[in-house]
C-alpha cells in the first residue's frame, strides 16, 4: 500500500514539473523543492526519472527542455490539454468517414477522442497502432486490426519496422494522424525515428490523410520529420490556429477545417 502511495505521490509531482517546464523553460532545484513542498534530493531524483523519459535535459542546479524542441508529455497529461478543442476537432473529423470506410487511426489524445466517437460504427473498419484506442474497442464496436509492432510506452503505441508486415498489405480508405509540432516551414515532426517511421508507412497506404491538431501544435518544430504539407488531404483544428500558417496550409492546397 505505502509503495503504491509513494508511486503516485512520485507521478503528481512529475506532472506538475512538466507543466511548470512548459510555463517556465527552465527550472531550479531549490525552488521547486519549496514549492512542491519536498526536499531537494527528491527532486533531484524526479529530475533524473523524467530525464531518462526524454522529458527534460538536467543542468547544473535544475532542468531544461531537451535540446530545446517541444517535449513530449506521457499520454495521460497529453489528455488533459485543450480537452475541449480535441472534442471539437474529433467531431468535425467524425464527419469526413463514410460507411464500410477503412479507417487508420494514429496514436494522440485527439485520435483517441475520435476513436470513442466510433464505438457504434460497426459497419467499419479500424486499422490502429494504438494501444489506447484498441482498449476503447476492446469490448465492441468497429472492426479492428492491430499493426503489432515494438510498444513505445510514453504514447502508448506500437512502432517502428515490425509495423511494416500488417501495414504493407492493407489500403486504407483514410488516415487520421496526430503530431507533436507542425509548421508549414518543416511538416509534421514527432520525437521519435520509430514512431516517424510508422506514421510514414499509414500515410502512404491512405486515399485521404486528415491531420488532426489544436492550435498549440503550429509553429513548433520536434526531431524527426514524418511528412510535408502535401502529403496531406486536410487539416482539422481549433479558431486559434496562426493566421499565417492557416494561409500557408491553404496555398498548399490542404482542406483546412477549423472548430
Amino acid at each position: 500500500m505505502g509503495d503504491t502511495v509513494s508511486k503516485e505521490l512520485a507521478e503528481a509531482r512529475w506532472r506538475k514539473v512538466r507543466t511548470l517546464l512548459r510555463e517556465r523553460g527552465i527550472l531550479r532545484v531549490e525552488e521547486l523543492a519549496a514549492e512542491l513542498d519536498v526536499s531537494a534530493a527528491t527532486i533531484r531524483r524526479d529530475l533524473a526519472a523524467l530525464e531518462a523519459a526524454g522529458g527534460l535535459r538536467r543542468i547544473h542546479g535544475g532542468a531544461i527542455a531537451p535540446d530545446g524542441r517541444d517535449e513530449e508529455p506521457l499520454f495521460d497529461d497529453k489528455t488533459a490539454m485543450s480537452a475541449a478543442e480535441k472534442g471539437r476537432i474529433a467531431e468535425a473529423a467524425l464527419r469526413l468517414i463514410r460507411p464500410r470506410d477503412i479507417v487508420y487511426l494514429d496514436g494522440g489524445s485527439t485520435i483517441l477522442a475520435l476513436a470513442r466517437l466510433l464505438i457504434h460504427h460497426t459497419q467499419i473498419t479500424v486499422v490502429t497502432n494504438s494501444l489506447r484506442v484498441a482498449q476503447v474497442f476492446s469490448s465492441g464496436g468497429p472492426r479492428m486490426i492491430l499493426t503489432g509492432g515494438e510498444c513505445r510506452l510514453i504514447s502508448q503505441t506500437f512502432v517502428g519496422p515490425l509495423t511494416r508486415s500488417i501495414l504493407g498489405q492493407l489500403h486504407l480508405d483514410i488516415a487520421f494522424m496526430g503530431t507533436i509540432g507542425v509548421s508549414a516551414e518543416t511538416g509534421m515532426t514527432t520525437t521519435d525515428p520509430a514512431e516517424a517511421y510508422t506514421k510514414e508507412q499509414a500515410m502512404a497506404r491512405a486515399a485521404r490523410v486528415v491531420l488532426l491538431a489544436d492550435s498549440s501544435k503550429f509553429g513548433k518544430t520536434s526531431f524527426v520529420r514524418f511528412g510535408a504539407l502535401s502529403a496531406l488531404s486536410a487539416l482539422i483544428s481549433d479558431k486559434r490556429m496562426p493566421a499565417a500558417q492557416r494561409k500557408a496550409f491553404q496555398r498548399a492546397g490542404v482542406e483546412t477545417v477549423l472548430v
